[in-house]
C-alpha cells in the first residue's frame, strides 16, 4: 500500500468516526436538509428576489444571489432545529447506541461515495496516468465506481473523463 491508499482509508475512517459521534439519524437528516436547502433555494429564489426589490436590493444579480442565500440559510437553520429536536428524541428513547452503531456504516458509505466522486473528478486530470495511481491497491475499486458514475452523466460530459 502507498500513501494514496492510506489517504483513502483515512477519509473513509474519518467519515465513519464523525457518523459514530453524531449518529445515523443526525447524519441522514443533515444530508437530507442540505439537499432540501439547495432545492428550496433553487426553486424559489426568483420569487423571493422580486420581493427583495421592494426593500433593499436594486441590482438584479445581487437580488438573485441574496434571495438564494436567504432561502438556503433559512432552510439549513430550520433543518438544524429539527435535527436537534429529533436528536433529543433519540437520546430520550435510549436508542443512541444503536443510532451511533448504524452511523458508522452510514459514515463509511458516505466516505466511499466521496472517494468515488473524487476519483471521477480526477479523471479530468492526468492523475490516472501517474505511477502512484497505477500502484494503488484501493483506487482500482473506486475507479470502477467512478466509471459507473460516469455512465450516468450525459455522453458529451462523460467523454471528458479519462481513466485509460
Amino acid at each position: 500500500m502507498i500513501w494514496i491508499d492510506y489517504a483513502i482509508i483515512g477519509i473513509i475512517g474519518l467519515s465513519a468516526l464523525i457518523s459514530l459521534i453524531r449518529g445515523f439519524i443526525s447524519e441522514a437528516l443533515s444530508l437530507a436538509v442540505w439537499v432540501l436547502a439547495f432545492w428550496v433555494a433553487w426553486t424559489f429564489f426568483r420569487e423571493l428576489s422580486v420581493q427583495l426589490d421592494l426593500f433593499l436590493f436594486t441590482v438584479p444579480s445581487v437580488r438573485l444571489g441574496a434571495a438564494f442565500a436567504i432561502l438556503f440559510i433559512a432552510t439549513l437553520m430550520l433543518g438544524a432545529l429539527i435535527n436537534f429536536l429529533v436528536g433529543q428524541l433519540v437520546e430520550k428513547t435510549g436508542l443512541s447506541g444503536t443510532d451511533r452503531l448504524i452511523g458508522i456504516f452510514f459514515g463509511a458509505a458516505r466516505g466511499a461515495v466521496l472517494i468515488a466522486i473524487l476519483v471521477l473528478l480526477a479523471g479530468l486530470t492526468p492523475f490516472p496516468n501517474d505511477p502512484w495511481w497505477k500502484e494503488s491497491h484501493l483506487i482500482v475499486y473506486f475507479q470502477e465506481l467512478a466509471i459507473w458514475l460516469k455512465e450516468l452523466l450525459p455522453a458529451d460530459i462523460g467523454e471528458k473523463f479519462n481513466f485509460a
